[in-house]
């Protein structure tokens, strides 16, 4: 009699349960209890131990529903990343907020499995593993012959496929992805395409070139590095598919009032943008305006935004291991106007320059995203007699960091090839 009380209440808690999971999770949770429940109704073989297989098979029960709420939820945040990645903010935040109702610490539960980014990101490919990709997608795409078949064309077409064209011509196409402007990033993402592409995408001398184009003569050794791909993603270096912007505010005590009853205070807010290039050219802007103004004007550096500063920068790496940037600006060089009137004694003629440090580190999720100040100085030429007269400015509160902020139409159209 207590056994078959008992097995009642057992069914009926279950029963509840399964009515809360129908709530809840929805269908998958439903088949794994309808389906453990239906085996639990055939007849046991033993009587001594049904206590025991109940308790057994109620465990097992709770393992399997954890499992798929945990599934169901992982689902769920990797599309919710998905939808965040590409710009959907509005959607993503339902797939997150429907998943932690699942598993609220699914966030730690997940493996990410994503192809590097070589502009952003910490999460980097072992090279064990990218070089058995590669030998494990040559071996697939080699044919009987010994040739390498880059890709086949998934429905017949009655125009020329890409796949008829050689791999030199194809990663020579790819160069001009990459670009002068060193679009790695647009490179990464073609090598999602198909195998082939990705084997193209991997081209050594593809990414010897971008390295020589940052490092020049300074990294003709691979050592520490496994491979040049390896160099470019992790040895530290300034970035160019963006803009380095830093926000300086204060507030400064105006003059007072006619009748001295009161004083106002102002607040005081600029920007100051660098603008790096590949070749080893800078630009410099310190301006009040919004970066939404400021930052479209700087694309190229035939840009006539008034007083914008152009210059060079290098690299150098100390023995500390920290990676420093200095960079020489100055004023462009205008054409004099015509004097309106002859002065007795002339100004000096003299060439105004400024000289900044800056020591490049990374933060939260991005790489080589921050440049913090070290030094700033001007130094003023006199023509006539060659002197130089160099003042060093005290670095206060008033020189915030710069932060990287990433800028697709800087890198929208390439106008040469890598």
């Amino acid at each position: 009699m207590f056994f078959f009380f008992f097995n009642n209440t057992f069914f009926f808690c279950l029963f509840l349960q399964a009515e809360s999971i129908i709530n809840s999770h929805g269908i998958v949770e439903l088949n794994v209890f309808r389906a453990q429940w239906m085996s639990e109704l055939k007849p046991n073989s033993g009587s001594n131990g049904g206590n025991r297989g109940l308790s057994s098979r109620a465990a097992d029960l709770r393992r399997k529903q954890e499992l798929a709420r945990e599934e169901k939820a992982r689902e769920l945040f990797l599309k919710a990343v998905e939808e965040e990645e590409n710009g959907a903010v509005y959607e993503a935040i339902k797939y997150y907020r429907r998943a932690m109702q699942i598993v609220p610490d699914i966030e730690f539960k997940i493996n990410y499995s994503r192809s590097p980014d070589p502009d952003g990101g910490n999460e980097k490919d072992m090279d064990g593993e990218i070089e058995d990709l590669l030998a494990y997608f040559h071996q697939q795409l080699t044919l009987q012959d010994n040739s390498l078949k880059i890709c086949v064309p998934e429905v017949e077409m009655t125009q020329m496929h890409i796949s008829a064209l050689p791999p030199e011509v194809l990663i020579y196409i790819f160069r001009w992805v990459v670009s002068s402007d060193l679009d790695l990033r647009a490179l990464e993402q073609l090598s999602l395409v198909c195998r082939g592409f990705y084997i193209c995408a991997r081209d050594p001398e593809i990414w010897r070139s971008a390295c020589l184009r940052v490092w020049g003569r300074s990294c003709t050794k691979l050592v520490p590095f496994n491979s040049w791909r390896e160099m470019f993603l992790e040895r530290p270096r300034v970035r160019f598919d963006g803009v380095y912007i830093s926000k300086t505010a204060y507030i400064r005590q105006g003059e007072e009032s006619l009748d001295g009853f009161y004083r106002a205070w102002h607040q005081v807010e600029y920007y100051r943008y660098l603008r790096f290039f590949p070749d080893g050219q800078v630009m410099m802007l310190t301006t009040p305006e919004d970066p939404l103004v400021t930052v479209p004007r700087l694309r190229s550096r035939n840009t006539r935004v008034e007083s914008i500063m152009c210059g060079h920068y290098r690299l150098s790496q100390d023995t500390d291991n920290q990676t420093k940037v200095f960079v020489v600006v100055s004023k462009r060089k205008e054409e004099p106007a015509t004097p309106m009137c002859y002065r007795k004694h002339p100004a000096p003629e003299t060439e105004h320059s400024f000289h900044v440090g800056l020591q490049l580190s990374s933060g939260g999720r991005q790489s080589f995203n921050k440049l913090n100040w070290i030094h700033h100085s001007c130094h003023i030429n006199y023509r006539s007699t060659g002197e130089t007269v160099v003042t060093a400015f005290d670095l206060d509160q008033m020189y915030a960091s710069f932060f990287f902020a990433r800028v697709k139409s800087y890198t929208a159209f390439s106008e040469r090839p890598l």
